[in-house]
């Protein structure tokens, strides 16, 4: 899976938006008919991936020592931030307000394909 380019699409006042044709292709080949976002750790914007990324995440935490503070620390931050979305009929997701808030996104999300997970980011922010 490979995910490339910049898109930039609206986002209605429900919160949703759609996922770049090419995106959703990519993604179409998994278990779950949709992506996976969470807050950026590094960035101030959304980063997504489909749910096959994040199971190798898990294998990788899996792989750590279980009792230790890293492991947990590891698996609280990626995966307890971590928010289903599923496509609707029309290849959209519903960004819930706190993924909105923490991106400062608006009317507008623009999508940045970084090989194995993209980035949702406000088009100015990402413009800066």
């Amino acid at each position: 899976m490979l995910f490339l380019s910049t898109y930039i699409n609206k986002i209605d006042k429900k919160g949703r938006v759609s996922v770049p044709a090419s995106f959703r292709s990519s993604l179409s080949q998994q278990n779950f008919p949709g992506i996976i976002a969470y807050s950026s750790f590094i960035n101030p914007c959304l980063e997504a991936c489909g749910i096959n990324r994040i199971e190798v995440l898990n294998q990788t935490i899996d792989s750590l020592d279980p009792y230790s503070e890293a492991r947990d620390a590891f698996a609280t931050t990626i995966l307890g931030g971590c928010i289903q979305l599923a496509f609707d009929s029309e290849g959209r997701v519903s960004l819930p307000d706190n993924l909105i808030a923490s991106a400062n996104l608006e009317d507008q999300a623009c999508f940045v394909g970084k090989g194995a997970t993209f980035d949702i980011w406000h088009p100015k922010a990402f413009e800066e």
